[in-house]
């Protein structure tokens, strides 16, 4: 991967502690649902000479405890990662409970994260993900579940403000995750209402941090290059960043973020379309080896193939052709037939991923009528299977 050289940034963040571990520099992949599988963390692993910190993606505790097989397979982990980062999903302390202590007994993850951020409308209309922290009680029995049933193993969390600028729910939140024992949060500066719309609010990210002094906050949304994450850290006091759709197609961006935490002037690698394509090959066939069938590697890694090649000089049918490709050798032969000499494009840095904003929040009948009762949450209200 070729770099351009840059001037020595300036670095505020100190290494982030989450319970017995160090995370230097302080940055962390955020658990997306389809795409941070074991696969896509080795590449982003790799990139970063092995420092930062991989979430898996989310995992339902209702699925883990169950054993449900597609779960099983999700919570694997390559035997080069540490520590090992799970992310769960749920809705009843009960439940979550259990997932943390089968974690914990069977040695599954060093760390565990609640995710109370995801604002699908098949999560939210069950009273999970971003919606669940408007249920003050409802929340602190799921954390006080999870930290008691993890013994010596880390619990964090990742919320977002609140269901829209008239139900903000992050300070009060913030709170009972201190006072319940969680080690870090993260805060993605946007509502349930904005999706992946509008502009990450990192004036909030700066509130919770002087609210909750006790622990790390980490800071999520608009992270786009290694300049963003120092920027985010300076202007907020954060104690480090969540990247998340700023990296799709992009695992090298933990290139840039470890030399710019660092301090190193060999910071951004620009990459020639010759070798985003070798990645994408090689992030193909580490699919295929994962699932254990090269076609079904290749159909799963086809998401990715636009965010790869955004900004490239590549028509519409071969970007089409890519998208339906089921095989290596096809996808290498299609990728072969480019103009691979094509530099990084300029602009390519920026935003990717979904962008949808101003969503109607999907929530449970009556949520919105009190937010201290939890009447009519229970285990029935968790999915059946993993992902969100």
């Amino acid at each position: 991967m070729s770099t351009l050289a840059t001037p020595a940034p300036d670095t505020t963040a100190a290494p982030l502690r989450i319970g017995p571990h160090t995370v230097a520099p302080p940055v962390v992949l955020a658990p997306m649902a389809g795409i941070t599988n074991a696969p896509f963390r080795t590449l982003c692993r790799e990139f970063s000479g092995g420092k930062g910190l991989f979430v898996s993606e989310m995992i339902t505790t209702r699925a883990l405890v169950e054993r449900n097989e597609k779960t099983m397979q999700l919570i694997h982990f390559d035997a080069t990662e540490t520590p090992r980062s799970i992310q769960l999903y749920g809705v009843d302390p009960v439940t979550v409970g259990k997932a943390v202590r089968m974690i914990a007994e069977e040695d599954l993850a060093d760390h565990i994260d609640l995710n109370f951020g995801c604002p699908v409308p098949k999560v939210t209309r069950k009273g999970g993900g971003s919606a669940l922290p408007y249920k003050r009680n409802l929340l602190r029995a799921i954390v006080r579940e999870a930290v008691t049933g993890a013994g010596d193993l880390p619990v964090t969390m990742k919320m977002r403000k609140g269901l829209d600028d008239d139900h903000l729910t992050y300070l009060e939140a913030g709170r009972i995750a201190v006072e319940e024992g969680v080690t870090a949060i993260a805060l993605h500066g946007r509502t349930t209402a904005q999706h992946y719309g509008g502009t990450a609010d990192w004036d909030a990210i700066a509130r919770l941090k002087d609210h909750v002094p006790e622990i790390p906050v980490l800071g999520n949304g608009d992270i786009w290059s290694a300049e963003d994450a120092l920027r985010m850290v300076r202007e907020t006091g954060c104690d480090g960043v969540v990247v998340g759709r700023g990296c799709l197609g992009r695992p090298w961006l933990f290139a840039d973020l470890v030399a710019a935490f660092e301090g190193r002037t060999d910071s951004f690698v620009r990459p020639t379309l010759r070798e985003v394509a070798d990645v994408m090959v090689r992030h193909a066939t580490l699919l295929g080896e994962w699932i254990g069938d090269e076609a079904r590697g290749v159909i799963d890694f086809r998401k990715h193939v636009a965010w790869y090649l955004k900004g490239f000089a590549v028509g519409s049918e071969m970007r089409k052709r890519l998208a339906i490709t089921s095989s290596l050798e096809a996808l290498r032969a299609g990728l072969d037939e480019l103009d691979l000499d094509q530099p990084w494009p300029t602009g390519a840095d920026g935003p990717r991923g979904r962008t949808s904003g101003n969503n109607r929040v999907v929530l449970p009948d009556g949520w919105l009528k009190d937010p201290y009762d939890c009447a009519g949450v229970g285990e029935d209200a968790e999915l059946d299977t993993s992902g969100g």
